[in-house]
This record gives structure tokens, C-alpha cells and sequence, in this order.
């Protein structure tokens, strides 16, 4: 495990002399990488129906209205809910 995590350190520091970022630069842009590597698996999942939204942000980690602000970001189609208008229907 040390070899490995001291190999994993050792490419981080040749790229960070090669490039003008610092290291936690190189490591946020990593995690914003497999970050967007996993949305995209799930929005395959989501857009075939397979998957609900629910489970997604479980295995993501974020919130659900995180969640819908990448799919309107994508342009993905969503169903839209008002609390506002359900709440009136509800009392009424």
C-alpha cells in the first residue's frame, strides 16, 4: 500500500513541476474529474430509467437539489415539482 500511495505521490509532484499548479490544484482538478466521470455513469442510469434519483445522490454524496441543478445544467429533461402549489392543493 505504501509503495503504491508513494508512486500516486511521486507522479503528482513530476506533473506539479511540469505544470504551474500547485499540488492541491492537481489533486482538485483529479476529484473533480472522477467526480464528473461518475455523474455521467449515472446519467446514462437516470436518462434509461434504471436508476431513480434517490440512489443517485446516495452514491454521490450530494444533495437532490444539487442533482437536479447538473441536469438542468446538461439539459436533461426532469420532472419539476412546486411544494408551493401542492401545499395550496393539499389545504384546499
Amino acid at each position: 500500500m505504501k509503495t503504491k500511495l508513494s508512486n500516486i505521490t511521486s507522479e503528482i509532484e513530476n506533473y506539479v513541476n511540469d505544470s504551474n499548479l500547485t499540488e492541491l490544484q492537481v489533486v482538485d482538478k483529479l476529484k473533480d474529474y472522477y467526480f464528473n466521470k461518475k455523474v455521467n455513469e449515472n446519467l446514462k442510469l437516470y436518462k434509461k430509467g434504471t436508476k431513480k434519483v434517490s440512489e443517485i445522490t446516495k452514491d454521490l454524496k450530494i444533495s437532490p437539489r444539487r442533482f437536479y441543478a447538473i441536469l438542468e445544467k446538461k439539459k436533461i429533461a426532469h420532472t419539476k415539482y412546486n411544494k408551493k402549489e401542492e401545499e395550496k392543493e393539499a389545504t384546499n
